[in-house]
């Protein structure tokens, strides 16, 4: 019987590589990460790998928007709102670049095995 391994960082949405479904549970995880009209694409419905590659950059630019707010939170927003406020900005936009962190490897790991890697069980 084959054993399914998902790496450290894989989405609990997404089946292990080889498993049953496993490209259309990518495919639907894939998708809910895009803009919605990226439904709308019939080259990213039907090649999975393009699609992640969408998301990979989609994900990247979310990314480098939360870094981008961060470096301009307070600056940008002292003429509208409290010192509290502008931490409780600050503290978001953090949180929002750990979360992205962690999306970025997911899809990263996804993107890697529709090209072909497999994980092993490591000890």
């Amino acid at each position: 019987m084959p054993t399914h391994v998902a790496p450290p960082g894989w989405p609990v949405e997404v089946r292990p590589p080889d498993a049953p479904d496993w490209e259309a549970t990518a495919a639907s995880w894939l998708l809910d990460l895009c803009p919605p009209d990226f439904r709308g694409y019939p080259g990213l419905r039907k090649h999975v790998v393009v699609l992640a590659r969408f998301a990979v950059l989609h994900v990247e630019a979310g990314q480098a928007a939360a870094r981008r707010g961060l470096s301009e939170a307070r600056s940008e927003l002292r003429d509208v709102a409290t010192p509290d406020v502008i931490e409780a900005a600050v503290q978001t936009w953090l949180i929002e670049d750990a979360r992205l962190a962690g999306v970025r490897r997911a899809v990263g790991l996804v993107e890697e095995a529709l090209r072909g890697r497999r994980f092993i069980a490591r000890l």
